[in-house]
């Protein structure tokens, strides 16, 4: 039987793991969990992870140094119930064999379906006609209401998201094109979609929305210079990091009024309380939500035992990461 640590504080592991999860969890081994309400510092990680074969964590957990590894020598397996791994991995989890898994791709089926939602009711309006409405108007001619049909839609980065995102947009007749130079040719065509220039994406869409992770090569990708190539009328979805653009550059657009946006993340957080993207009326603002949804986070724990599985048959898992990945990984 394994011994399996859960190191997250216990408000997190019941956000993510439903009774029946650990249920199924108890099933492979001697499960621990955390009975702390607090993030745990990295004592209480040695304590918790002591002995342990496998080690989950999440959002709030610690870095997995030498020092706390030493007090698992049997350790084989870290999955990550949460996006990025970059905060808690650590070279010796690799020089020590023990394999590392993300469980991005359940947050990135909720960060697409934002995404398309804002989508929807930007370019149909419905924020501002809203607005209107309450007001005292009924009248839609004051806005050029579309809809997801004959556009053109430029996905910034094929991410797990971006890859998503495509997916969901396969219900619409809609161009796609994608900017992504980790993205081959035969891949794109896989995909259905044009592989393009970032600047000719910007050009050419309608609708651009940006899924690239955080790199020092994609800080401020979307500077002055690009920003300004966006058309008229053009909407602008950031769901991936506030740092990949420059938001003087983007207010100063905005406040032209040439386009919209709709920015779920902002560098840094929260935006200041007199940041214009709380006041222009053509932005919609969201406070970082888009892969959180309260329910949502039951699909993590659900990946996480289905990763666990493929593990115990000796099968391809679909999360692993791998220390060369964190190069180009958000």
């Amino acid at each position: 039987m394994y011994r399996i640590s859960m190191l997250p504080n216990n408000d997190r592991i019941k956000e993510i793991f439903s009774d029946d999860h650990i249920r199924e969890l108890k099933e492979y081994g001697n499960v621990v969990i955390n009975e702390e309400n607090k993030n745990p510092g990295p004592e209480r990680v040695k304590e918790l992870i002591r002995d342990a074969d496998i080690a989950i964590t999440s959002w709030g957990c610690p870095r997995l140094t030498g020092d706390i590894l030493d007090a698992a020598p049997d350790l084989k397996i870290v999955i990550h119930a949460a996006g990025s791994v970059k905060g808690i991995v650590s070279p010796e989890l690799w020089e020590r064999g023990i394999r590392v898994v993300s469980s991005a791709e359940p947050l990135a089926i909720g960060v697409a379906e934002t995404t398309l939602g804002l989508a929807i009711t930007t370019i149909k309006h419905v924020w501002w006609l809203n607005q209107s409405l309450e007001r005292g108007g009924w009248s839609e001619e004051s806005y050029k209401v579309r809809e997801l049909y004959d556009i053109t839609v430029g996905i910034i980065g094929a991410s797990r998201v971006g890859r998503h995102f495509i997916r969901l947009l396969r219900n619409f007749d809609v161009d796609i094109l994608v900017y992504d130079p980790y993205l081959t040719g035969e891949k794109a065509e896989e995909l259905g979609v044009e592989k393009t220039a970032l600047e000719d994406l910007i050009k050419r869409s309608d609708i651009v929305s940006v899924h690239a992770p955080e790199l020092p090569s994609t800080y401020r990708m979307l500077n002055k210079e690009r920003l300004e190539l966006l058309k008229d009328g053009a909407i602008l979805i950031n769901t991936a990091r506030g740092s990949l653009i420059d938001e003087e550059a983007l207010v100063d657009v905005l406040k032209r009024k040439r386009i919209y946006a709709c920015i779920d993340v902002t560098d840094p957080e929260p935006p200041k309380d007199d940041h214009p993207f709380r006041t222009l009326p053509n932005v919609i603002l969201t406070p970082h939500i888009a892969g959180l949804a309260t329910n949502g986070r039951k699909r993590i724990g659900r990946y996480v035992l289905d990763e666990l599985k493929r593990y115990f048959a000796g099968e391809k898992l679909d999360g692993e990461v791998v220390k060369s990945m964190l190069e180009y990984i958000a």
